[in-house]
């Protein structure tokens, strides 16, 4: 049960903090994003890193993974291992199309003290009056929505699975997502429950941060309509993210809500 909070903790850390202050970075990583053929396949792992896409820290876990099928439907996963360092599933692309894989998580941080003791909670609402003492004081909640997503397509891609469900940060893709190549500029929309989401920071760290001293990270921002571009400057697999913060919480005791969002896109050579 210690083991368990201790990587419950270190994947809300990596969540809940902004982008400057993150050691941690979670992340799915298929083994391709672009497949055909008769009966195809592809693996992911899944873990909260140091080095991207390199897993060194915790596993990431599969309890809040859902995967949209090119139908719109849900797909289910298979084989699927949680490790030492990393989770681990496969999936089986029996459509044409493009799925959307996503963990979403979405809970209640809690900052407090008991005789002068500094404390902190995380789990679902629901639970919070109960695990939280009676007697605690200078009581801090927050609430926060996570997103964490990566894109496969089999064969032709195609939209359905992409539609945002208009809760939390989501991407709508305007160049589509398995379809980005070194060199050439790629648009974006985030929304920010169901509507434009402007002057949010997106930053884009290309992979393999292990072995290179620094990060190389490419950054933009969202207009007005919650657009934006990014030009790549090599191919590779990008780990993309964003976050923000307001005040438009479903929780009474809380007084702010934590957004980010986060995916991981592989761009092809010219």
């Amino acid at each position: 049960m210690f083991k368990r909070s201790l990587k419950w903790a270190a994947i809300a850390l990596a969540l809940s903090l902004p982008l400057a202050a993150q050691a941690h970075k979670m992340w799915l990583l298929p083994s391709a994003t672009n497949v055909s053929g008769v009966d195809p396949w592809v693996t992911v792992d899944a873990a909260v890193s140091n080095d991207l896409f390199y897993p060194d820290h915790v596993p990431a876990a599969l309890d809040k993974l859902i995967i949209t099928a090119p139908d719109g439907q849900t797909a289910k996963a298979d084989n699927a291992v949680t490790g030492k360092y990393r989770s681990v599933f496969d999936l089986h692309l029996t459509q044409q199309g493009t799925y959307k894989l996503a963990l979403i998580s979405q809970g209640v941080f809690a900052n407090y003290e008991i005789n002068g003791e500094k404390k902190r909670w995380r789990g679902d609402a629901v639970n919070l009056r109960k695990e939280i003492p009676a007697d605690a004081k200078q009581i801090e909640v927050s609430e926060s929505i996570n997103r964490v997503e990566t894109f496969v397509s089999n064969g032709k891609p195609n939209e359905a699975a992409l539609k945002p469900g208009g809760k939390g940060l989501e991407l709508v893709p305007v160049t589509h997502v398995t379809d980005l190549v070194a060199g050439e500029p790629a648009t974006f929309q985030l929304l920010l429950d169901g509507k434009p989401a402007a002057d949010l920071k997106i930053t884009a760290i290309p992979g393999a941060t292990r072995y290179r001293n620094a990060a190389e990270e490419i950054s933009s921002s969202t207009d007005k309509s919650g657009k934006f571009s990014l030009t790549w400057p090599h191919a590779g697999m990008y780990w993309i993210n964003a976050s923000t913060q307001d005040d438009k919480t479903e929780v009474k005791q809380a007084k702010q809500r934590r957004l980010s969002y986060t995916a991981t896109l592989e761009v092809l050579p010219q």
